[in-house]
């Protein structure tokens, strides 16, 4: 596999445009996709991790970090994954290891990996994998972690040749282990409204968008990266839980990964390729005339990194980070209310910081999805007693608001 692998060809001016002042010059460094998943089996997991005694401590990391940048061709520059980084560890009872060590080598020869002097590094153009396996890994000799005598683990890197992680990449997921699994909010009873019309009462009000408003501009929702990672034995495309994905046995990451890397990062590079070409929907535009008008005020929150929101003409408050555990939120001076639109997870606790200040939290969420013709319920996780849910989508209901406020205020 060559790099630079080419995610966007031939980028006319417009894409250039786009590129140049929201991508490759940003207020932060939307040139870099990075993802971290940590799966641990334990009694609190038990549904999803089949945990079911003390001797069950499998666990499973996956971190991957990738780079993007103009790479120039014959004709038009294209967009590149310039840094390929992806790290993959495991911990298993040793014979699951042995046997998952085993099977990696055996795809290493199948794809056409080549085995460099020192025996743990493989190079397949340009790429590079190293293996190492761990009676007792590092990391948890550091934090003092505890596991079953018999259990074994395996770290397995595979980068771009070019690209050396630094410490704090490293580290990385080890960090966000350290946080422990993340609690699920209780959802209340909040109140069902027929549409937004009572943020009428509420004015000014902040928003906070999720990934429903990305679905909307036809980018994957990020169960998507459940399936290319294979973070769970997910079937279909329903955003229901599922097993986890632990024992490293029945673990196709990797294997996919070494067999047919080409392929896989296809699959790798395609939610970036669908933010770079996605373009504002009605529903951001509806929040840019609300925002004109003075009833939607501060940064747009978000935990999406397709910038849609700034490139409907908005100023971003950007969430999805590893370097802060509670990301810092401006809230503005005489706000009244939080509208959240297709957020499902609170991960961040940004409603329940609004609640703290007084505001009225407003969801905007269809509360379920079609599928194969069928409408399945999909309950937001995070509305408590005072709130208000309006169960539609963002482009039906941010366009009607726009329109009730231009009467309510002429």
């Amino acid at each position: 596999m060559e790099i630079p692998y080419i995610v966007v060809d031939q980028l006319t001016p417009s894409q250039q445009q786009v590129w140049n002042t929201y991508f490759g010059d940003a207020d932060r460094p939307r040139y870099i996709e990075e993802g971290i998943w940590r799966r641990t089996q334990e009694e609190a997991t038990a549904d999803q991790s089949c945990w079911s005694g003390g001797d069950d401590a499998r666990r499973r990391l996956i971190h991957y970090r990738y780079r993007y940048g103009l790479v120039p061709t014959t004709a038009a520059p294209a967009i590149g994954l310039t840094d390929l980084y992806l790290y993959h560890s495991v911990t298993a009872p040793a014979g699951e290891i042995t046997a998952h060590e085993d099977a990696l080598r055996a795809a290493l020869a199948v794809g056409g990996w080549k085995r460099a002097p020192g025996g743990t590094l493989w190079i397949r153009r340009d790429l590079k994998c190293k293996l190492t396996q761990f009676t007792l890994h590092p990391q948890d000799a550091v934090a003092r972690r505890k596991l079953p005598q018999n259990y074994r683990s395996l770290d397995v890197q595979i980068t771009s040749a070019q690209y050396a992680p630094p410490p704090a990449v490293r580290q990385r997921p080890w960090e966000v282990l350290a946080t422990g699994i993340r609690v699920k909010d209780q959802r209340g009873t909040p109140t069902v409204v027929p549409d937004l019309s009572v943020l009428a009462d509420h004015l000014p009000f902040q928003v906070e968008i999720g990934c429903g408003t990305s679905v909307e501009a036809n980018i994957p929702p990020l169960h998507r990266l459940h399936e290319i990672y294979r973070v769970t034995d997910r079937q279909g495309d329903g955003p229901h839980e599922h097993r986890f994905t632990l024992s490293p046995t029945s673990d196709p990451l990797l294997h996919e990964v070494l067999t047919e890397p080409e392929e896989k990062t296809d699959e790798f590079t395609e939610m970036f390729r669908a933010c770079f070409l996605a373009e504002p929907t009605p529903a951001m535009h509806a929040l840019k005339d609300l925002h004109d008008a003075g009833h939607l005020v501060g940064p747009v929150i978000t935990n999406n990194f397709d910038v849609l929101a700034a490139r409907a003409g908005l100023e971003e408050c950007f969430m999805r980070r590893y370097d802060q555990a509670v990301p810092d939120v401006e809230w503005v001076a005489g706000a009244k209310a939080l509208l959240v639109v297709g957020l499902h997870a609170d991960r961040r606790k940004v409603q329940a910081r609004a609640r703290e200040r007084g505001f009225k939290v407003v969801y905007l969420d269809p509360e379920g999805f079609w599928h194969d013709g069928q409408f399945k319920p999909y309950p937001l996780e995070g509305p408590q007693d005072e709130d208000l849910v309006c169960r539609k989508p963002a482009a039906e209901g941010l366009p009607e608001l726009v329109n009730v406020l231009a009467k309510a205020t002429n």
